[in-house]
């Protein structure tokens, strides 16, 4: 699969998820066979008013050497503004721009962006077509089956990102009201691939393998997007990968999860110092070692630790009592 000129490795793409895509998940989950990962998403509008000193867009645009095919998701609804942002972020090395339609969260959509633009095609467009002509990065769309069950519109929508000059399209089967509730409309994703012909990426409820070949089977999607099933469990990718190439992937041993939870410990200390990785690290933990011996206990233990040694400490104790 290709975006533009940007020739993609087999595997499913990490979507782009607020406080959890940064370079470290990216860096792990590349390692574990994603094909692409997209970031957090940055306010176009932020970033060109805040001339770039905040501290939190920095740490967000932060790439590491090792993580693979990335892109940069930027929201906003003015055309101008998403240009001029991207001109200047092209500076970061990320290899293809993504553009935030999809997201359900009312501090986005009150300002009537992320998926409140479902409802706004004609600016979609515009803001599709600026940000295509302000770099020579491919750019990439993230949409959702619409606003709400009465006005599912993502055919369209998608038809006026292929006229704009959207490199790839990926679809949410989910409106907007619905948020990450129920099962995702498939059957969205299958008539979107039928309308255009840049490639559509499936999103929504890929929990495993056999889920990534069903999707590409009944929707005939061009690739997949996994999100939500890849916290804490970066192994996703793998397994989809090998069912890809019609093998088998061994699921993680206990020692691997703990091993990667350290890792992870270490590159969220790096990214974003102690404190901010102590933070970063603890919503994490919780979704590496669901479903362990003595999970519960372990994570509220974790929460109340205040120094990294204590926390590789308690990993240390915590791999001893969960075995192999």
């Amino acid at each position: 699969m290709r975006f533009g000129e940007l020739e993609l490795p087999l595997g499913a793409g990490l979507s782009p998820m607020a406080g959890v895509t940064d370079a470290a998940m990216r860096l792990l989950c590349r390692e574990q066979g994603a094909a692409w990962s997209v970031s957090e998403m940055l306010s176009a509008k932020g970033w060109i008013y805040s001339q770039g000193r905040n501290r939190e867009s920095r740490e967000l645009l932060t790439r590491l050497p090792g993580e693979g095919v990335a892109g940069l998701q930027l929201f906003g609804r003015e055309p101008e503004l998403m240009a001029a942002a991207a001109r200047e972020l092209v500076e970061f090395g990320f290899e293809f721009f993504d553009l935030n339609f999809g997201c359900p969260a009312p501090k986005i959509t009150g300002n009537g962006e992320g998926s409140a633009l479902m409802r706004e095609p004609e600016l979609i467009g515009r803001i599709v077509r600026a940000m295509a002509d302000a770099t020579g990065l491919p750019v990439t769309v993230k949409i959702r089956a619409g606003w709400d069950e009465s006005s599912v519109n993502a055919v369209e929508v998608a038809e006026v990102c292929e006229q704009s000059g959207a490199a790839a399209i990926a679809v949410h089967g989910r409106t907007r009201t619905q948020q990450y509730a129920g099962r995702a409309d498939w059957g969205i994703i299958r008539a979107v691939k039928r309308s255009v012909s840049v490639p559509v990426i499936g999103n929504g409820d890929v929990k495993s393998g056999a889920d990534a070949l069903r999707m590409l089977d009944e929707t005939g999607c061009d690739g997949v997007l996994v999100g939500r099933a890849a916290q804490g469990n970066p192994w996703i990718f793998r397994e989809i990968r090998a069912a890809l190439a019609g093998e088998e992937a061994c699921p993680p041993t206990n020692a691997e999860r703990i091993a990667m939870i350290l890792r992870h410990f270490e590159l969220e200390l790096q990214l974003h110092g102690e404190r901010g990785g102590l933070l970063e690290m603890r919503k994490h933990v919780g979704w590496y070692v669901h479903g362990m011996r003595g999970a519960a206990k372990f994570r509220e233990r974790v929460n109340r630790l205040e120094r990294p040694d204590e926390v590789r400490a308690a990993l240390a104790e915590f791999a001893g009592e969960a075995g192999e």
